[in-house]
């Protein structure tokens, strides 16, 4: 018996020593370099955008934390407005969007216009920007001095620089409803995408491109 329980504490060691950590706080504070590009493959083909720090230098080392560690593999597209923007960044793990949304990035001026083709994060509020990013479908230079709950303006992070035609292809037909009637206790998001929005498209893989 004796015998027994130790293979069986054994392999429960091994297994715990394993097993990939959900969120590492050192993650956070990983700085991106002054510029770099990322790939995103999609249900509908692949774009790619180009990031530069000093456009919003929190916001780009969240944008590289985040695609570094794969944090937008298997996203769904979940608000998709024509002629105004496209939305994705709730990870399927709710206890993962959880984990990197207690790291909030602190409120940056707007430096780059909202043009379009452009990305920025969503926000709801005063040092809210976590992990939702938006693609610009259109100039919206109005968001460049909106002062919405507090805080003026949404900074830009990043510019598509192929694909936009993808961007623009993502099925439409939900507009905001996604988003706003997700339950955020919901266990496994892309379960209850697929069930109640089944033409959704997707981030299947975000890497970075080696230069």
């Amino acid at each position: 018996m004796r015998k027994i329980f130790c293979i069986i504490t054994g392999l429960a060691v091994l297994a715990a020593s394993c097993h990939k950590p959900l969120f590492k706080q050192r993650w956070t504070k990983i700085t991106a370099p002054e510029k770099f590009r990322a790939r995103f493959e999609t249900t509908k083909g692949t774009f790619e955008i180009e990031a530069v720090r000093s456009w919003s230098p929190q916001a780009v080392d969240r944008l590289y934390q985040l695609i570094r560690t794969g944090f937008y593999n298997n996203n769904a597209m979940y608000r998709m407005i024509p002629h105004f923007v496209a939305q994705f960044g709730t990870n399927n793990d709710t206890l993962l969007n959880a984990q990197w949304m207690k790291h909030k990035i602190m409120d940056e001026p707007v430096v780059q216009k909202n043009d379009s083709a452009t990305v920025a994060f969503a926000r709801a509020g005063v040092n809210t920007r976590s992990n939702d990013i938006y693609v610009n479908l259109k100039d919206n230079y109005r968001l460049d001095t909106l002062n919405y709950s507090g805080v003026l303006g949404f900074p830009v992070i990043a510019r598509v620089t192929s694909g936009m035609n993808v961007v623009q292809s993502f099925y439409s037909g939900y507009a905001e409803k996604p988003m706003q009637e997700a339950d955020s206790t919901i266990g496994a998001w892309n379960k209850y995408f697929h069930d109640k929005y089944p033409n959704l498209d997707y981030i299947v893989k975000a890497t970075l491109i080696k230069e």
